[in-house]
């Protein structure tokens, strides 16, 4: 039986439920602009010192032709898909059989990941403002917001989606004020000098870059709404290119805002510590006395509710559609008959993800990481690692697709210059997760990972390995289901057939 058939009857996801502003947020959110400036582009200011706004610069530029690629895939193929759809077209049946595989590990964790640094944020919180100290406190918190995700998921796509908007247009507004304020105090130090380079040249900021890339990952988060966006062709390609500019463009107000007030020379040496490890909570309080630092907290809070919200909203939909194509149980491709959401697919990825959760937090060490960001810390470097190695393979895919299949649209700046840049641009946020290695040309010896983050590359690469075994074990017992897979994405037609060298 087609997956076609086994469906017709059933109730549908949500079509034409989501406007272009709610698509554009649903990646905007899952990059989670708040805690990305506050906690994960610091990093980058240790390498880049006072010019970490022109890292954060190249990082949006380097993401953007990537952005740009996913874009172009989405606009001339028959579907808005996913990136299996994009990669599958461009590379083969293959490939796009192990991005779904890789996405289907990397979507479901950024969940328990945000559940996770709620959880550390919280008890911050908690501790600092409400002088209630407990040391499980950051598990309360991140089951509390596990299950208000789980409530925004199962209510239905547009009310989770105008949550979204909601929740996102917060916390960018909070940073943008407290950045705002930071520039007026900075007075005379404001500065165009923080993009120029300096003795050392590019190399600070290209080191840099590599951190402020991973805080780019979600921008192609828009592509799983492909069934209930409206005019998914034309809103999802400018959603996936629209929410990097914005949020790009957020970023580098953010850190220039943030380098012109702290001063530049102090930047490499003094920010990341400043503040006991929150230095944007301490600028804020002095710009804004009294709740600038509530304010961030809660934008950092905020922040990782609304990221968990639109991951959990991507994945379910996948694993929905998995299971209406019979390659995970059937079950879990229903959908409510009134709300119209994946019901069966949000109760099993919000219990996972809070199974999830409390595991590695109880049992992954909490040295150098306390309880909570620890989990935050080992998911996101395993997530890092995995949509580079994605990104990368979009990239090649838009070269392959428009070479062949799409050789009538075919330009070389669009479909070749560009995505060749995006490719080269992956490598260093690639190597750096994997770490040991040096990076060519911008002359970075990344040090081997540490303590529990050992374990992030053998797990990435076990599960691509098996995924490559599957992927024969179906072809020789089960051909049909590699067809049936591109209904998970959203595929209205089937992925030709493998090359002859490629079924060699």
């Amino acid at each position: 039986m087609t997956t076609a058939s086994a469906t017709s009857d059933a109730p549908s996801l949500d079509r034409n439920a989501v406007g272009a502003t709610g698509v554009v947020f649903q990646s905007i959110t899952h990059m989670a602009p708040a805690v990305a400036t506050a906690a994960s582009i610091g990093a980058a200011t240790v390498f880049a010192g006072g010019i970490t706004p022109l890292a954060v610069l190249f990082a949006m530029i380097a993401a953007l032709f990537t952005a740009y690629s996913l874009g172009e895939l989405a606009r001339h193929l028959p579907s808005a898909g996913g990136m299996y759809t994009y990669v599958g077209r461009g590379l083969g049946s293959f490939f796009g059989w192990l991005m779904g595989w890789a996405f289907t590990l990397a979507e479901p964790l950024v969940a328990p990941l945000l559940f996770g640094g709620f959880g550390f944020f919280g008890a911050i919180f908690v501790a600092t403002y409400l002088g209630v100290e407990l040391t499980e406190m950051w598990a309360i918190l991140a089951v509390a917001c596990g299950l208000l995700t789980w409530w925004l998921l199962y209510s239905g796509i547009s009310f989770s989606t105008r949550a979204g908007v909601v929740l996102g247009s917060i916390e960018i507004a909070i940073f943008l004020v407290i950045s705002t304020l930071l520039i007026i105090n900075a007075g005379s130090s404001n500065t165009v000098d923080v993009f120029i380079p300096g003795d050392a040249g590019l190399t600070p900021a290209l080191q840099g870059m590599v951190f402020c890339l991973l805080a780019f990952i979600g921008f192609e988060a828009a592509a799983p709404l492909g069934e209930e966006a409206k005019d998914p062709k034309r809103t999802i390609p400018r959603a996936v290119v629209w929410s990097t500019i914005v949020v790009g463009a957020f970023y580098v107000f953010n850190m220039y805002a943030a380098t012109v007030y702290f001063g530049p020379d102090r930047m490499a040496t003094e920010f990341l510590g400043f503040n006991d490890g929150d230095p944007w909570g301490g600028m804020a309080e002095e710009v804004l006395p009294v709740i600038g630092g509530l304010a961030v907290l809660f934008a950092s809070l905020n922040s990782c509710l609304a990221n968990a919200s639109a991951c959990a909203t991507a994945s379910t939909r996948s694993v929905c559609n998995m299971g209406r194509g019979g390659l995970l149980p059937r079950f879990l491709g229903a959908v409510h008959p009134t709300r119209q959401t994946p019901v069966n697919a949000v109760h099993v990825q919000m219990i996972l993800g809070l199974a999830l959760v409390l595991i590695l937090g109880f049992v992954l060490t909490t040295d150098p990481f306390p309880a909570g960001l620890n989990v935050y810390v080992f998911l996101g470097t395993l997530l890092g690692l995995l949509f580079a190695g994605m990104y990368m393979a979009v990239n090649l895919a838009c070269i392959g697709y428009f070479l062949r299949e799409g050789r009538e649209h075919f330009n070389p700046i669009k479909h070749l210059v560009v995505p060749i840049l995006g490719f080269v641009a992956m490598i260093p946020a690639l190597l750096f997760v994997i770490g040991g290695v040096t990076i060519p040309i911008i002359d970075l010896e990344v040090p081997s990972l540490g303590g529990d983050l050992v374990a992030v590359a053998p797990v990435a690469g076990v599960w691509m390995l098996i995924g490559v075994v599957l992927y024969f074990v179906l072809r020789a017992m089960r051909p049909q289901a590699l067809k049936e897979l591109g209904a998970v994405y959203g595929e209205t037609e089937t992925l030709p057939e493998p090359a002859p060298e490629e079924q060699a």
